[in-house]
């Protein structure tokens, strides 16, 4: 049935047969399901990145050595990285499987004139719904009939419920945008709080509000992490490099030096093994899956674990307010009646007597169990503050009501008082609603209206929303003895006589906890940014109440939609409070804040902040009040919903990642001297004669050193004592920069050049050369252990508060009995029971090594 634009909908509905013809046609109204990569494109992926190439190549290297147990753990590694990349590809298509959860409720509709109660899925343009006050709304819709107010902070994140005003016709404008009073636009998923009414359904599926969010939010790439970026690029290069200098090192020794194959092969495979930091995919997972672990202890869920160590990295901290800085719950924060003012501060005095009757009447103009937030609040204060005889009308069910109306924003409850014998009856009036409107309802003078609106402007100015309230008393004709019948009640509100009582402001307080999280984010070098969809005038309020900001200047959503990028990139140097943004906006904050070099953090809890959760580096969702779909498309989530754990994941970030940067570090120190004891000897034998001194079974077993070492005693370092007070590390920072590099160079080109000397001098020294070999590979692991030890922070306010030294040390101690110790092990790795030479040779290359590494790490800028 097509419906002409500006037609009053029809009352009987849609027939049957219309609705099931076009739900064949158009489809159900279900959000687009997403696309998600086939299995194999997703395995294809990963097994094709150079980190796991290499993988994969070392356990084929291992393989070919015999080495099972070492290519088991290797290719183990890669299928657990694989199922972990598998699960979180499945994350954008849950999150628009939660927003079709969203409209999953029934939808009341009327078909051939009759209500019926249908799955949301089944409801079709043309439909008019039936709608009451605690039902979602099943489709974007027109309201032409009847009052509501509606909770629309899922789209707007504004906290208060907007009024919506019945329009006879279909506007030529079209359906606008969420947020707004007065308008007859409805939204899915969005909640009515109080009113009934008629609406004709406009927009299903995807062309709603929310179904056009979950297409961005399906169309939202997601950044790489730095430390993504910089170990792929890392793995390329030493890739490259180990292949060349590999394939050179065989050949030069099997057709140059004339080694048999197989020796040079061995020679090949050791240079490759030593370059390749096989340690990295180790190392990442490692850090990463305990930072997760450790951040989940402080109520924090890590649902993508390359946020961990971003964390660190965290530039700005874009916060909604509504749920996130502010409790989400409305409250009453003041009260103004004549002279008598209350305000909910710390130290608030008990309510003055004179403000009673304001809360009285407040709480006689709202019904007694209200699903609308400030009604709620309103009870709840008198409830808290009045005795039970002063608001004993309000036990009782009003004997008339008039409710709000597009031409007069107020409501008034009427209350008879029954005399005890025929006469005439006494009502008692209680009206509450915008101020302006209870101002006209009591007809006060003009210095009377200036006065009320310079208060008026003055709460709003500390972000509350203020409504009047009116007492009224109303003489009904009189009754005859056993007249039952109800008073032919005035037919408006301005019929009645009211005197004006006062005003009461509402507000979202802060959460308490707020304002010194603030505070330390502030000492971190972390900026922070509030976007909401809330009123400018409240976003000031609650960023001063908070101290977010000093800065008074405000970016609204109106604003940002005539500004070229160049500009917003500008503005954003200057302002710090973002509102009446709308989910584009949101969106598009982020990404100009990242492509001015910020790495951007981002609370949120409603639908309209899943595209920008997504897209910021790091999206941090509410896990108590927020939506699942905020929650699916976030990197975090608080499960406690407090604003402190953020500050403890930064932390926990900066932690991480200096502990990745110790590690790495030593990573790159470790190799340099296991390349070096593989690549010289191979090189100059016609020199030296010298047979090759590190073997493959000699990397592997200094591997299971090394891993533990670079993973589980550098991830449980303790955090620097300057960790929350220096500024975020730099966007160019990585734990494979050339600063780790070098560092970790220096300290293995040392420790190699010790080696390689004690290795030098005793070689003519020893008659068997498996002693040479012995003293050598036994200082290189104590040296591993030198260069833990010298890699640790030099800011570590405790250096005694890793447990994992003392068993590193022992286990290094009883490697290196095992080896000499024990006859099969020392045949197999081609050593020898060390002569009093040789011991004194590796206990010299070992102090001198130390005395080295020493310099270095006192060295190192702090």
């Amino acid at each position: 049935m097509s419906i002409p634009p500006h037609a009053t909908p029809a009352s009987q509905g849609l027939s049957e047969d219309a609705a099931r013809r076009r739900l064949a046609a158009e489809g159900p109204n279900a959000l687009p399901g997403a696309r998600p990569k086939s299995t194999a494109a997703l395995v294809r992926e990963v097994v094709t990145e150079p980190m796991f190439l290499m993988l994969l190549g070392a356990g084929g290297l291992y393989l070919a050595l015999g080495d099972r147990a070492e290519a088991l753990f290797l290719l183990g590694f890669v299928g657990v990285v694989i199922g972990i990349t598998l699960a979180q590809a499945r994350r954008t298509q849950r999150a628009l499987e939660a927003l079709r959860d969203l409209s999953a409720p029934k939808a009341l509709v009327l078909r051939d004139g009759q209500p019926r109660r249908i799955a949301s899925r089944e409801v079709v343009r043309g439909d008019l719904l039936v709608l009451h006050e605690g039902d979602r709304i099943a489709a974007d819709a027109w309201l032409f009939e009847g009052q509501l107010s509606v909770d629309e902070s899922l789209l707007t994140g504004e906290a208060v419920p907007v009024d919506k005003s019945s329009a006879p016709a279909w506007p030529a404008t079209g359906l606008g945008a969420p947020g707004g009073d007065g308008t007859p636009f409805l939204f899915a998923s969005t909640v009515i709080t109080r009113g009934t009414g008629l609406a004709e359904v406009r927009a299903v599926a995807g062309g709603t509000a929310v179904g056009r969010i979950g297409l961005a939010l399906d169309t939202t790439p997601e950044r790489p992490s730095a430390l993504q970026t910089g170990s792929r690029r890392l793995v390329r290069q030493l890739g490259l490099t180990a292949a060349v200098l590999a394939s050179a090192l065989v050949l030069l020794g099997w057709l140059w030096d004339g080694r048999s194959l197989l020796e040079s092969l061995l020679s090949g495979i050791a240079l490759a093994m030593a370059i390749l930091p096989e340690e990295i995919p180790v190392v990442l997972t490692v850090f990463l899956a305990l930072g997760a672990w450790r951040l989940s202890r402080q109520r924090v869920l890590a649902r993508r674990v390359s946020a961990v160590e971003a964390l660190g990295a965290v530039t700005v901290l874009a916060v909604d307010k509504t749920g996130t800085l502010t409790r989400n719950q409305m409250a009453v924060a003041e009260l103004h009646s004549g002279e008598a003012r209350w305000t909910d501060a710390p130290q608030a005095a008990a309510l003055p007597e004179a403000l009673h009757p304001l809360v009285e009447f407040a709480m006689l103009a709202t019904p007694p169990d209200p699903f609308d937030p400030m009604e709620q609040a309103i009870q709840a204060f008198g409830q808290r503050h009045l005795s039970e005889t002063e608001h004993v009308h309000g036990a009782h069910p009003p004997d008339a009501e008039y409710p709000l109306g597009p031409d007069l924003l107020a409501m008034t409850r009427v209350y008879t008082v029954r005399p005890p014998a025929p006469g005439p009856r006494t009502c008692l009036l209680a009206a509450k609603g915008a101020s302006e409107a209870v101002v006209d309802l009591c007809h006060l003078d003009a210095a009377a209206r200036a006065r009320i609106q310079q208060q008026v402007a003055s709460m709003a100015a500390r972000g509350c929303r203020v409504l009047g309230v009116a007492e009224g008393r109303w003489t009904a004709p009189a009754v005859a003895a056993g007249d039952t019948a109800e008073p032919a009640w005035p037919v408006h509100q301005h019929d009645f006589a009211f005197t004006f009582r006062g005003l009461i402001g509402l507000a979202d307080p802060p959460r308490d906890e707020v304002p010194d999280a603030i505070a330390q984010c502030h000492q971190a070098g972390v900026r922070l940014i509030m976007m909401t969809g809330d009123h400018p005038a409240t976003a000031s309020a609650i960023a001063r109440q908070v101290g977010l900001s000093d800065r008074p200047d405000v970016l609204t959503g109106t604003e940002l939609a005539t500004l070229d990028d160049t500009a917003l990139r500008e503005r954003l140097r200057h302002v710090d409070l973002c509102a009446r943004l709308q989910p584009v906006h949101k969106l598009r904050l982020v990404q100009r804040l990242q492509a001015s070099g910020e790495v951007v953090a981002m609370t949120g809890d409603g639908v309209n902040d899943a595209p920008a959760l997504k897209a910021a580096d790091i999206g941090i969702a509410m896990g108590e009040r927020g939506t699942d779909v905020a929650r699916e498309a976030a990197a975090l989530v608080l499960l406690d919903d407090r604003f402190t754990s953020i500050v403890a994941a930064i932390r926990q970030g900066r932690r991480i990642y200096d502990n990745i940067g110790h590690s790495t570090r030593f990573i790159f120190a470790v190799h340099v001297p296991i390349i070096a004891l593989a690549l010289v000897p191979a090189l100059v034998p016609a020199l030296v004669h010298a047979p090759v001194l590190l073997l493959p079974v000699h990397i592997v077993l200094l591997e299971l050193l090394i891993d533990p070492a670079c993973s589980v005693v550098f991830e449980a370092e303790p955090e620097a004592a300057d960790v929350m007070t220096r500024p975020p590390r730099a966007a160019g920072d990585s734990p494979f920069s050339r600063r780790h590099l070098v560092d970790g160079g220096l300290q293995g080109a040392w420790l190699a050049a010790v080696l390689l000397a004690g290795h030098a001098w005793l070689g003519p020294r020893s008659a068997d050369p498996a002693q040479a070999r012995t003293a050598v590979f036994a200082a290189l692991v104590a040296g591993v252990y030198l260069l833990t030890l010298g890699n640790r922070s030099p800011r570590a306010p405790d250096a005694a508060r890793n447990p994992w030294l003392t068993w590193m040390g022992a286990a290094v101690v009883a490697l290196l009995l095992a080896l000499t110790g024990v006859p099969w092990l020392r045949q197999l790795m081609g050593l020898a029971w060390p002569t009093s030479t040789s011991a004194l040779a590796g206990v010299a290359m070992v102090a001198a090594g130390a005395v080295g590494l020493a310099a270095l790490r006192a060295w190192r800028p702090r």
